[in-house]
This record gives C-alpha cells, sequence and structure tokens, in this order.
C-alpha cells in the first residue's frame, strides 16, 4: 500500500496540489490522468520519494519494495543490458555485486567465507539464482533479442533503452509500480506484451499514459487530477469518463432545482414579507432560504483543441500508385518492392516494428527521399500535406508563430491565420512566441494548424500523437475521423488506429508488405497475421 497524506506541492505562490489525500491498494491498478500542467509525472515524483511536498507525507507499507520507471536513458550508459535490468533490485544487484568481488579475492579469508555465506542465503530468498532468466524474459517480451542482452546500454539506440528501462521497472516483482508514459517509443507488439503484463500484475500499479486503449486495458481504477485535488473512480478510462461526465450532469440539475426553489421562496417573501398574516410564512421561507446552498461547479481544466480538416478540392478516383518501391538504408532494405494503390476512401494505417521503414516510406512519397528502386504517382486531383515524426527542422528559426503558420497560408490576412492558432489553443499574445522555444506539444499544434491551412485532400501523418495530451489526441482522433479524404498515418496509439483505419498495411522485417483492407482488432485477430509472427519469432530465434 502506498498513500499521500495531506500532501501539498508549492511552486513559488502556486499550489500545484493542496491537501491531497489517497491511498492505493494492492492487486489495484490506476490510471493517473489529468490536464498537461496537471502535474501528474510530478506526483509521481513525490510518491517515489525523487521530489520532496511542501506539505504532508507519503505513507509506504514497511518492508514493500517500490519500483519506478526511469527517464535518464544515459544513466547506464556503463552497464551492460541484462546487468541495468537487474540493478531494478538494488538490494540484489549489491549482494551478487559483494559475491563476486569476494570469490574473487586471491587472499579469501574464513571471514570471507562467513560473509560469503551469508550472502548466499539472503541471494537465495530473494530467488537470486533466477535473476538472470527473468531479466532476459522480460527483455525477450518488450523485443530486445538475446543477441544484444551482454551489450552495453550505450550501443543500443532510443527505442532500446527505452524498452531496457521499462524492464528494469518490471524486474524482481516490485510491491508497487509507478510508470510514467511506459508507452512511449513502444511499438504496438510490445505495448500488447506489456497490458498483458500489467493485467496478471498481482502488486499495485500507478500509470500516467495518455494512451486511451491502454488505460481501458490495464486500469481497475482511475485517480483525476483537477485543479490541485485527486478524485478516485472505480474503473477504467471509459467509466471514469461517463461517470464524470453523469456527476456534472447530475450537479447541474440539481443546482437547477435549488434555483427554482430560491426563486420560488425569493418571490413568496417578497409578496408576503409586509403582510401580517403571512410573516410566520415569510420568515420560515427566510430560514429555508439561508439554508439552500448551490454546488461549486468549477469546469474541468482540460481543454480540447478544434481539429478539422477540410480538402479544397474533392479527390478523384486515381490517388496513389505504388510499384517495386525499394529503398536500402546503411545496408538494411526497409523497403523491399512495395506495390499498392490507394483508393478515395482510404484511411490507411502504417504498422509494424520497424520504424524506419515507416518513415522512410512516407518521406518518398512526399518527396524527401528519392527511392533506390520503384516509382509512385499521386493522381492529379490529389493535395499532399506532410507531418514530420522529427520536426526539428521545421521550427529551427526566429519566427513567431503567427509569421510561422502565415507562410504556409495562401490568405495572408492576419485574423484568418489566428483563427487557425486559436482552435489550437494559441491565444492572445501566444502567437507572439518563438517557434523555436515552443514544448514538444505547442510544436505539434503548430503543425496540425498548418495541416489545416493547407486545405489538402491526402494528408500523411508519421506519429502524430507523441508529445500529445488526451484531449489533443481524443480532438486528433475525431478529426481524422470526419475528415473527407485519403489518410496515411503510423501510430503507436492502439485506440487511434482502430478508430481512424479501414485498411492496414504491415512493413514486415526485410521491407515487405501486408496489405489488408480491416480494421486494426480484426488485422490482429487474423489467422495469417498468427501465422506471421509465428514465423518471424522462429526466425528470431533461429539467429
Amino acid at each position: 500500500m502506498i498513500a499521500a497524506s495531506n500532501v501539498t506541492l508549492r511552486v513559488g505562490k502556486k499550489a500545484l496540489f493542496e491537501d491531497v489525500n489517497i491511498k492505493f491498494t494492492e492487486g489495484n491498478c490506476y490510471g493517473l490522468i489529468g490536464a498537461n500542467g496537471a502535474g501528474k509525472s510530478t506526483f509521481l515524483k513525490i510518491l517515489s520519494g525523487q521530489l520532496e511536498p511542501t506539505n504532508g507525507d507519503v505513507i509506504i507499507t514497511s518492508g514493500q519494495r517500490l519500483s519506478f520507471l526511469e527517464q535518464d536513458h544515459f544513466k547506464y550508459d556503463t552497464h551492460t543490458v541484462l546487468d541495468t535490468v537487474i540493478m531494478g533490485n538494488a538490494r540484489l544487484y549489491e549482494i551478487m555485486k559483494e559475491k563476486d568481488a569476494l570469490y574473487a579475492k586471491e587472499d579469501f579469508t574464513d571471514e570471507d567465507g562467513i560473509k560469503a555465506s551469508e550472502l548466499e542465503g539472503e541471494f537465495a530468498e530473494m530467488d537470486g539464482w533466477e535473476a538472470e532468466s527473468g531479466a532476459e524474459q522480460l527483455l525477450n517480451g518488450l523485443g530486445i533479442g538475446t543477441d544484444i542482452h551482454y551489450s552495453l546500454m550505450a550501443d543500443l539506440n532510443g527505442s532500446q533503452k527505452v524498452k531496457v528501462l521499462l524492464a528494469k521497472a518490471l524486474f524482481g516483482n516490485p510491491d508497487i509500480l509507478l510508470l510514467d508514459e511506459p508507452t512511449n517509443h513502444l511499438d504496438l507488439d510490445a505495448i500488447a506484451w506489456l497490458e498483458e503484463f500489467l493485467i496478471n500484475f498481482e502488486n499495485t500499479v500507478i500509470v500516467v499514459s495518455h494512451d486511451r486503449y491502454f488505460l481501458n486495458k490495464v486500469c481497475t481504477h482511475t485517480a483525476d487530477i483537477d485543479y490541485g485535488k485527486i478524485q478516485l473512480y472505480a474503473g477504467n478510462y471509459d467509466f471514469w469518463f461517463e461517470s464524470s461526465q453523469l456527476l456534472m450532469k447530475q450537479m447541474k440539475e440539481a443546482n437547477k432545482k435549488k434555483e427554482e426553489k430560491i426563486k420560488e421562496l425569493q418571490d413568496f417573501i417578497s409578496r408576503f414579507s409586509a403582510n401580517a398574516s403571512k410573516s410566520k410564512q415569510a420568515t420560515s421561507r427566510k430560514k429555508a432560504l439561508e439554508k439552500i446552498e448551490l454546488d461549486e461547479i468549477r469546469p474541468s481544466s482540460r481543454k480540447y483543441p478544434y481539429i478539422d480538416f477540410r480538402p479544397e478540392r474533392e479527390i478523384g478516383n486515381e490517388v496513389l500508385q505504388v510499384e517495386n518501391l525499394t529503398k536500402v538504408i546503411d545496408g538494411e532494405t526497409v523497403l523491399d518492392h512495395l506495390n499498392f494503390t490507394l483508393n478515395r476512401e482510404d484511411k490507411v494505417a502504417f504498422v509494424g516494428s520497424n520504424e524506419l521503414a515507416k518513415t522512410t516510406l512516407f518521406k518518398i512519397l512526399i518527396g524527401e527521399m528519392e527511392p533506390d528502386e520503384g516509382s509512385y504517382k499521386w493522381g492529379i486531383t490529389t493535395s499532399q500535406t506532410y507531418f514530420p515524426k522529427d520536426n526539428t527542422a521545421e521550427f529551427d528559426n526566429d519566427l513567431t508563430i503567427a509569421d510561422w503558420l502565415t507562410q504556409y497560408s495562401e490568405n495572408k490576412d492576419v485574423t484568418y491565420v489566428r483563427g487557425f492558432l486559436g482552435r489550437m489553443l494559441f491565444a492572445g499574445e501566444d502567437g507572439v512566441k518563438r517557434v523555436r522555444i515552443l514544448s514538444g506539444g505547442e510544436k505539434v499544434r503548430c503543425l496540425l494548424s498548418k495541416m489545416m491551412i493547407s486545405g489538402a485532400n491526402v494528408l500523411l501523418l508519421d506519429e502524430p500523437t507523441n508529445h500529445l495530451d488526451m484531449e489533443s489526441i481524443t480532438a486528433l482522433n475525431n478529426g481524422l475521423v470526419k475528415f473527407q479524404g485519403v489518410i496515411l498515418f503510423a501510430s503507436h496509439d492502439h485506440q487511434f488506429v482502430q478508430t481512424t483505419a479501414n485498411r492496414i498495411m504491415e512493413i514486415v522485417p526485410g521491407g515487405a508488405l501486408i496489405d489488408k483492407i480491416t480494421t486494426y482488432d480484426e488485422y490482429l485477430e487474423s489467422d495469417e497475421m498468427a501465422r506471421k509472427r509465428q514465423v518471424y519469432t522462429m526466425t528470431e530465434e533461429d539467429n
């Protein structure tokens, strides 16, 4: 069990949290949700002891071990992958190193023998002999192959490091597990594995995530941060949303009835307060009026952008023809003779573990990269706009937000351009902020403004939900669902893919393409998919 007792955190004069009291119990998985800036990550840092609250205490059941997902991808660069995972249980790793040091001594004494015996006993009690196999099982489940288990962390790429740090947090069956955005940079297979792990995990989990499907799948409870308070709901994200909306509706209806009663009493008092025969009744109603209190209804701090892609031209029947498209990068074939034709109603989700393959395809189709072989042809009625996975170059300048967006608009009217920024929650003086200093989420909202203002009828989006909060993801999801054009996109958000796509293309290892007109859930359940995954797993094992 872990609990917050009267926890308050002040940043300057502002209280991020005020007298928070909440208990997280064993066997439950809690989704911690709230708007950007509400303090989700900060609260996890308080619970984990990384940050001291201004007032109040964090209480953890004596003897329980807490583990959290670390964010520093370079902290363990001098350690091997396997050692990094085992370090998730600090005491176990300490014992292993002490034992190794003792047994390596040339002048091994009787005292050393006694100490080694004590360590061996503690090691056995902690299931130390299963440590390496347990760590390997976690790594394999997350897609980190055995061929790099003894590599240095410094030799891994960013995505691999994320998976190793996640395995470190999960290692050794911790009593309390804190996860801040654990699905970020994970491929869909790794996310599915993590979902099953957490569903079967018997201890306490507190997780922050912008992935609605993930929260619905794993969470038994939802803790909602709003206005410095945390309200606990029994149920997953969808249950929280329905419950919070119902509660708001009930409070408004109750207030409406109270307001009607107040008006009725006020009318009676004003009519009969001077009437001697009615004075007692008027006095009684005054007392009744004083007792009526309206419920305080504070609107949520959440803000939803308005995302609406409107094509300036209706798309024709000929959209895109791709023939034998091939690309080799650093000796790896990422695209191998791809062939497909897009139709005017296609909303295509590109899935698969090879991130480079998807990004490469998008760059070729938008004209930023040349294929080694093959060709592609866009229909004459099409116009394309692109959301890149890496947007660094887009914002490497000193333009203001308003000037940055104006350069992409045919209509240079200031009011017109600021209207698009306003839809994306850039209001008032935000327009004069320099794009170079924007946060990751603000840059994404700028790019979506650029796509909306383009009026294109074909959208290409490479991981557009990265850096967005739940409200912005929901708004983007809704905007793509109602878009009257063609979409090609890649995303790790299961619900985003399931609700948007009507066609699935997976670029499998080696660069080949599986193309199905189906929903994402149906694709995952298909026999062909199962066979393909089995063959791929066997191939990996053979290697």
